[in-house]
């Protein structure tokens, strides 16, 4: 199986039309066509339900696309690395990043380096601690960053400068507007927005075994979007502060939990990780600056 055959059927899956595919890739549609009964032939497995004007992925043709994605993302990384071995002022960066306000370390430091090395090139993916470390695990990603304590027998880690702070945000109308911090009385019987990961291993750090008492209205990967939902009053999202706007303006405000609940952030990258020049020299560049 080859890489370029995977491209071709990586292309193919978006357009979901062999005629477009072949012009995108510049070649003949009879070589497209071909190139993807070769590659069903080598797995054994129809990948496409061909109709009159399109074609759609069967299951075994989305699982491949899933995995065809990682592969050729992992071909790039590696022929981009090797490409800039010698390129002493830039190369690429790839990282995974929790949603954070914190984060914002990470940016200055990326803009601080970036003035020894003009030619760097960032690359950021967001996600959960399930989603980062999955691709990083798969060396698809140098660096993910993760708002917990990292599993010391598989990765090496910087601590950021700070801690995130967990509260709660609601409609600025709302009467919990009065309090200036939030208890777990106050979020008995409210329907609540959290991340999943977040309700089983946070929330629970913060009031143990009332967590049986709070019920979870509705889950969220990304603070915003819960956020939108708080807004139109359908539940309260519990998140880090500084994520959401609850300016004067916003219609929402933000209130701490009492007692107060915190997040450590933390870089992590896998242990023994053999690391391009530019990832290795950026390392330094955080490590000093974080602990100095």
């Amino acid at each position: 199986m080859e890489i370029r055959t995977l491209r071709y059927f990586l292309t193919v899956a978006r357009e979901e039309n062999m005629t477009h595919a072949a012009e995108i890739l510049h070649v003949t549609q009879p070589t497209l066509s071909k190139a993807m009964k070769g590659l069903e032939d080598e797995l054994g497995k129809k990948l496409f339900t061909r109709h009159s004007f399109s074609i759609r992925l069967t299951e075994e043709g989305i699982l491949l696309r899933n995995r065809a994605e990682d592969l050729v993302s992992m071909a790039d990384k590696i022929t981009q690395e090797f490409v800039t071995l010698d390129d002493i002022s830039g190369g690429d960066i790839y990282f995974g990043l929790a949603e954070s306000y914190q984060i914002r370390y990470l940016a200055r430091e990326i803009k601080a380096f970036r003035r020894q090395y003009p030619e760097l090139r960032y690359h950021i993916t967001s996600g959960d601690t399930e989603q980062v470390t999955e691709k990083l695990d798969k060396g698809l990603l140098d660096f993910a960053v993760l708002a917990e304590k990292p599993d010391a027998g598989k990765y090496e880690s910087l601590r950021f400068p700070q801690a995130d702070v967990w509260g709660l945000v609601f409609p600025a109308d709302d009467p919990l507007a009065k309090k200036k911090a939030i208890t777990v009385d106050d979020l008995v019987g409210l329907p609540l927005f959290c991340s999943e990961q977040s309700w089983r291993s946070d929330i629970p750090r913060w009031c143990a075994e009332r967590i049986r008492e709070l019920r979870l209205g509705g889950s969220f990967r990304l603070s915003y979007n819960g956020s939108l939902f708080a807004r139109e009053g359908l539940g309260y999202l519990l998140t880090f502060d500084h994520l959401i706007d609850t300016s004067a303006t916003s219609g929402l405000v933000f209130r701490p939990l009492s007692p107060r609940l915190e997040n450590q952030l933390y870089l992590i990258w896998k242990k023994y990780q053999t690391f391009s020049p530019i990832a290795e020299r950026f390392l330094k560049h955080l490590q000093a600056s974080f602990t100095s």
